[in-house]
């Protein structure tokens, strides 16, 4: 008897409860979580680099911190090339719906892998080709490097500013014409001597050809290299230095005088909020100082406050669009005008850069 009350009284609990739950209405089944977005970046150098890859990821860590719904996944030290092909494939099979490549070499693989992957946006730095589903990007270095320009020609006592530039296309002859631009609007008498290393990250390669530079009479020296080895050497010979892509003073703070930057992290954001909403579309980027895509550092202690001025006047007149770096009267080498005054240099053939401006003492090879 005792069984079949206990038997009873806990089928009648069974029951209750089942009864209660019913009054508490149905419970909500939980919304499946979102995967997030996967972006993927391709690296022309390691990040720990100092210079271009580093700006690139600190940009890429900005985005996480901007949109916390993406996921990223790098590739570090990617020759350009076939190799580069293969890499970007295979960020593709892997799901990313949005791959940077962040190099010039990357354009045509850049291009093949897209035409295969329709549905991936793909975003090429510094190049000049698209498609439907690739973009390219760039911002107007040149600016900051007519300033940096600027501040460099106030410095130099021997009139002598050495560059170490990395292969001769158009992006690089672009800036160092415009840092020669800028040298030359305060020191008509300095002259800048170009030598090319045909590598972008090599630090023993551009510190050898910064002392190379140096021993020659150059006491300033500016960079379009990945790697802060060009300001160590400058730092090393007690004489100065122009950084590039990062603030270069932590590496050479008794040389830096200033550095240009880039700040490629707003820019992503952009982008990838364009490709989540559906808006996006492919375009040829490049941005200028007024979109803060490209900047100039803070100034070293050696920097006078006549120099500070003069780059903040410049500075000025480009964020107002009163004026850029190549509007005429510019001379080539030869002193012929290659642009009339009054005149301004077209995007397309600063694009193709292919000649340097009076005041380079450099050649450019035949690729």
């Amino acid at each position: 008897m005792k069984n079949k009350a206990l038997i009873l009284a806990l089928t009648l609990v069974m029951a209750m409860s089942l009864v209660l739950s019913g009054c508490g209405g149905e419970k909500k089944a939980e919304a499946p979580k979102q995967d997030k977005l996967k972006v993927a970046f391709v690296y022309i150098g390691p990040v720990g680099d100092a210079g271009w890859t580093y700006a690139h990821d600190q940009a890429r860590k900005y985005l996480v911190e901007k949109m916390p719904d993406v996921q990223t996944t790098i590739i570090e030290s990617v020759p350009e090339g076939a190799d580069s092909e293969r890499v970007i494939t295979q960020l593709a099979e892997q799901g990313n719906k949005i791959i940077f490549t962040t190099s010039f070499g990357y354009m045509d693989p850049t291009i093949n892998v897209a035409k295969k992957y329709p549905g991936i946006t793909f975003l090429h730095c510094s190049g000049f080709k698209t498609a439907p589903n690739v973009g390219t990007y760039f911002g107007r270095i040149y600016q900051a490097r007519y300033l940096t320009g600027i501040a460099a020609g106030k410095q130099t006592k021997s009139n002598t500013i050495g560059y170490v530039a990395a292969f001769p296309i158009p992006e690089v002859i672009r800036g160092i014409n415009a840092f020669t631009q800028g040298v030359r609007s305060v020191n008509p008498e300095a002259k800048v001597k170009v030598v090319w290393t045909n590598t972008w990250y090599d630090p023993a390669k551009e510190k050898q050809a910064a002392l190379t530079l140096l021993d020659a009479g150059s006491d300033v020296i500016a960079q379009h290299q990945d790697t802060p080895g060009p300001m160590q050497a400058a730092q090393e010979k007690g004489k100065f230095g122009i950084g590039y892509n990062t603030d270069m003073s932590k590496m050479a703070p008794k040389a830096v005088l200033t550095s240009a930057l880039w700040n490629w992290g707003p820019y992503y954001v952009k982008v990838v909020d364009a490709v989540k909403k559906g808006t996006w579309k492919s375009e040829q980027y490049w941005g200028p100082m007024s979109d803060d895509v490209v900047a100039i550092a803070p100034f070293g202690p050696m920097v006078t406050d006549e120099t500070k001025k003069l780059v903040e006047d410049a500075k000025k007149k480009i964020l107002n669009n009163q004026w850029d770096v190549f509007h005429g009267p510019v001379k080539d080498q030869s002193g012929q005008i290659k642009i009339a005054a009054g005149q301004k240099m077209s995007d397309a053939d600063m694009l193709s850069f292919n000649w340097f401006v009076e005041g380079v003492d450099g050649t450019i090879p035949k690729q």
